[in-house]
């Protein structure tokens, strides 16, 4: 797919997406992450989840959640699209919008925490969270996740 920016063409990838503008949107966001919820694989909890993360590098990706009968093996939506941002060369996050079937916002699951914090800019990155009924709520990954950062960084220290 080819894209016209005001710098020129530029080739984008699969699971990549990228928003031209000076101020990328929580809006923006969460429209590329309800395209993406549709292709949810959901048999069993049949709740539909789509998510979209910017990267530190500007960039954009979206990934939903893949279900399976075995339920801790589950891909939920956030690590879908963190994988798709690390497939792509990305290691720094910016920001994470979630949106869902559910009627209220729906938060990370802890695993989606830890993965967040693993590659996120900073103890400030915003998480945004929507509902089906529109309803939404912000924090960021401090708040939703106190001790993360410090974790990562104290592991890092011991390995390195």
């Amino acid at each position: 797919l080819t894209l016209e920016t005001p710098g020129g063409r530029r080739n984008l990838r699969i699971g990549e997406f990228l928003l031209v503008v000076l101020k990328i949107t929580d809006s923006k966001l969460a429209l590329a992450a309800r395209k993406v919820m549709g292709n949810a694989y959901s048999p069993y909890s049949h709740l539909k989840v789509g998510a979209a993360i910017l990267t530190s590098g500007g960039e954009g990706f979206s990934g939903c959640n893949v279900e399976t009968a075995v339920f801790p093996v589950t891909m939920c939506a956030e690590r879908s699209a963190i994988s798709a941002a690390v497939s792509n060369g990305a290691k720094s996050i910016e920001k994470v919008v979630v949106v869902s079937s559910a009627d209220e916002p729906l938060l990370p699951c802890g695993i989606c925490l830890q993965t967040i914090s693993e590659f996120a800019r900073d103890e400030n990155v915003r998480i945004v969270s929507i509902g089906a009924n529109g309803q939404t709520v912000k924090h960021t990954l401090k708040k939703l996740f106190p001790s993360g950062s410090g974790v990562n960084r104290t592991i890092r220290s011991v390995t390195a």
